[in-house]
């Protein structure tokens, strides 16, 4: 055996991607409504994002943090803007694992609240802050974690203590099957934070970079969380993770405190750069594509394989009364690439650069199987 038993692989190879079309090594395309799991927001292969990767890595893929990188200064100001300040890590669950750690240092508290079916990635700190006893299983926790009932205020606030540091969580809970936050609910959340003086936590590693119609998904919500984490879509299949907080906070991760030897390397940052840049002229034109989305998945709540329908943007969670993980298997022998969530739900992410008529086709496709 040469690799770890930890993945369950379907049986096909793909060689090649480009945009929502995958290729696998019978030369067989595939329609991809998965994204690579969040990944290629900006479509597999996109040809800005490549031209940057390549002209990087034509001059130099890795600088450690020993040096200046003005690719990091250009990727951060396009992230966060003058707000926030930004540090790079490889991935989704480094990115939450800093920003736990800041949330500590800066408020000097230990506990985080985080919530039931959640998923912040599988790291130990990040394990610890997911709400899921499956994932937890057969492995002792790391202290200092709570979890609140996902929507209920109530829960969330029968919580809180003077040793809260922070409140964790995702706006739709994506592997917790793709459940959207209720805005009532957001707004109390802010509201309890603010006034007990405890920081919030935004998970946007699966959420970010366009998935919900906006840059990020708290944009939905009309606040702006302290600190929130970015990866998946971020460099379009490069791994890159980043934390970002309120500027006040940046002195709380002081020199020596945290660090990272990839975190930021040319390459990512070039990645990163170029798929914002696509990101910000994509973002305008994507709310008809998103409103044709929902209608066609309007038409699934018919069917009677089907429980609900919901989600956010270009984020979308089926609940079926049959096994999903079937239905996953079954859609990939016909082709179309989708995802399984929590709750036996079908979870779709399509790139949001797949056209109109590629994604109708699917979804009819898909319909037509559960039908």
């Amino acid at each position: 055996m040469s690799l770890f038993p930890n993945y369950h692989r379907a049986p096909v190879t793909f060689i090649s991607a480009k945009n929502a079309t995958w290729v696998d090594d019978h030369n067989q395309t595939y329609s991809d409504l998965s994204s690579g799991i969040g990944v290629y927001n900006v479509g597999a292969n996109n040809p800005e994002v490549l031209t940057a990767l390549t002209d990087q890595a034509a001059n130099i893929w890795h600088v450690p943090n020993l040096y200046q990188n003005p690719l990091q200064e250009t990727v951060a100001q396009k992230l966060g803007g003058d707000t926030y300040t930004t540090y790079f890590a490889n991935s989704g669950a480094e990115a939450n694992e800093a920003a736990i750690k800041l949330a500590r240092l800066a408020t000097g508290k230990s506990t985080i609240i985080s919530f039931s079916n959640s998923f912040h990635g599988r790291t130990y700190a990040a394990m610890a802050a997911t709400g899921q006893d499956s994932i937890h299983a057969g492995l002792p926790m790391l202290a200092g974690f709570k979890y609140a009932t996902f929507n209920d205020i109530n829960s969330l606030q029968a919580l809180i203590n003077d040793d809260v540091a922070a409140i964790m969580l995702e706006l739709i809970q994506g592997e917790g099957g793709v459940i959207p936050a209720e805005p009532e609910f957001v707004a109390a959340l802010v509201k309890l934070a603010h006034d007990n003086n405890i920081l919030i936590i935004v998970d946007e590693v699966q959420t970010g970079i366009g998935r919900t119609g906006k840059k990020f998904a708290f944009e939905n919500y009309d606040f702006e969380p302290d600190i929130f984490t970015s990866a998946k879509g971020l460099a379009n299949g490069v791994p890159v993770g980043a934390m970002l907080a309120k500027n006040k906070l940046a002195p709380a991760l002081a020199y020596g405190t945290h660090g990272s030897t990839f975190g930021g390397n040319p390459l990512s940052m070039a990645a990163a750069s170029a798929t914002l840049t696509v990101l910000e002229g994509l973002l305008p034109e994507l709310e008809a594509k998103i409103t044709l989305f929902w209608q066609k998945l309007s038409e699934f709540n018919t069917l009677a394989s089907v429980t609900s329908v919901h989600g956010l943007g270009m984020m979308a969670g089926i609940t079926l009364n049959i096994p999903v993980n079937r239905v996953v298997s079954d859609l990939l022998s016909e082709h179309i690439i989708v995802l399984s969530a929590g709750n036996n739900t079908l979870r779709l992410l399509p790139p949001l650069t797949i056209s109109t008529e590629q994604l109708l086709k699917s979804l009819d496709q898909i319909k037509y199987y559960l039908s």
